[in-house]
């Protein structure tokens, strides 16, 4: 099974963390089963960019599609190696995967009693 590797789980700085995942999960998934603050103000419907991850090892991923990439064109700071966390199912390889400041900042917004109690 892949090991997926979340790099800046807790914003810029904080120590990276791995979770071990089936294939066929989703980067969301993934991210929400190890804690890694990665957003999604939709709830991982495809409709908004908040999910957005940059995949820096591993291309083991399912392909994107049309959809995704409309809605990527909506991030910050897209990239080629830029994907939608809650479109991205992983295959059998290991990932490292960066989490973008705009997915940060969504999943801080999306949890409010945690922000306050980490800015207090």
């Amino acid at each position: 099974m892949p090991t997926i590797t979340f790099q800046n789980p807790r914003g810029r700085g904080s120590a990276a963390l791995s979770v071990v995942v089936e294939p066929g999960t989703t980067i969301l998934d993934a991210a929400e089963h190890c804690d890694a603050r990665v957003g999604h103000a939709c709830g991982g419907n495809l409709a908004c960019s908040t999910c957005h991850v940059w995949i820096h090892e591993g291309d083991d991923l399912s392909e994107p599609e049309d959809k995704e990439y409309d809605i990527l064109d909506k991030a910050f700071d897209v990239r080629p190696e830029s994907r939608l966390g809650c479109q991205a199912k992983v295959g059998t390889s290991d990932l490292v995967i960066e989490i973008t400041e705009e997915s940060l900042k969504s999943w801080l917004d999306e949890n409010p009693d945690i922000r306050k109690r980490e800015a207090g």
